[in-house]
């Protein structure tokens, strides 16, 4: 058995440990203060950050790929536009959001996850706006909370967990229905295709679900999208 193996298996077992009450008490209590302190410090930090936009995508994306060089052009083009930017705040599409934003002077945020692989923060956060998260779930909550809309670039796994946390979230009215900009017809077309003709067609979704994203393929309309709706509404991007 590999050491990776044995970690694994090791928190399998541990799942399955009797253990007596005050044991559980005493864990589950100084859980609970490690997410209420990772709730407040995200609310502190981020309460007074002003209109930003959350860029999702995926930690792998090298520098030299299309896709990073599209995420740096949008985060600099939504500086420009008058918003912040939001990452996750790793390597990959989080750093070229960040740098985008930096380079222009823009408001730069970076939300990281402690992972024992893969995910450090990148250099392009202003320093009082990087925050450390232990918890994907109170991570999200700050993403959704303080975003005015979502980029979201080609990813894996994390990147659509965020993307359909932001959906259900706005299909079931728990929060406004702000813009959703896919970026990468060919990259995303695919899965919404399946949407479409799967669960579209078992009446899993409604048809106006699909209205609650956006597909395209240049910075430069994934930036009209966010624009345009605010604009639609006669809105200003704020809280």
């Amino acid at each position: 058995m590999t050491e990776k193996e044995s970690k694994q298996e090791e928190k399998i077992l541990e799942a399955f440990k009797d253990r007596d009450w005050n044991e559980i008490k005493s864990s589950d209590s100084w859980a609970i203060f490690k997410i209420m302190s990772e709730f407040v410090d995200g609310f502190e930090k981020l309460a007074k950050i002003g209109p930003c936009v959350s860029i999702f995508g995926s930690a792998r994306t090298k520098e030299d790929h299309k896709y990073f060089k599209m995420a740096e052009d949008i985060a600099a083009r939504l500086v420009r536009h008058g918003y912040g930017v939001i990452t996750g705040g790793g390597p990959g599409i989080m750093e070229a959001g960040n740098r985008g934003a930096h380079k222009q002077g823009g408001k730069s945020v970076g939300l990281n996850i402690d992972l024992p692989f893969e995910q450090h923060n990148n250099i392009y956060i202003d320093r009082d706006k990087l925050i450390n998260f232990d918890y994907f779930f109170v991570r999200k909550v700050m993403f959704v909370k303080y975003s005015q809309g979502f980029i979201v670039m080609p990813g894996g796994f994390g990147t659509l967990d965020e993307l359909f946390e932001a959906i259900t979230l706005i299909q079931t009215k728990k929060i406004g229905q702000f813009p959703i900009v896919l970026v990468g017809k060919e990259y995303w077309g695919g899965l919404f295709d399946w949407v479409k003709n799967v669960l579209l067609a078992e009446k899993n979704i409604n048809e106006d679900d699909l209205d609650l994203f956006k597909m395209v393929d240049t910075a430069e309309e994934a930036v009209h999208e966010i624009d345009d709706f605010y604009s639609k509404y006669l809105l200003s991007p704020n809280f």
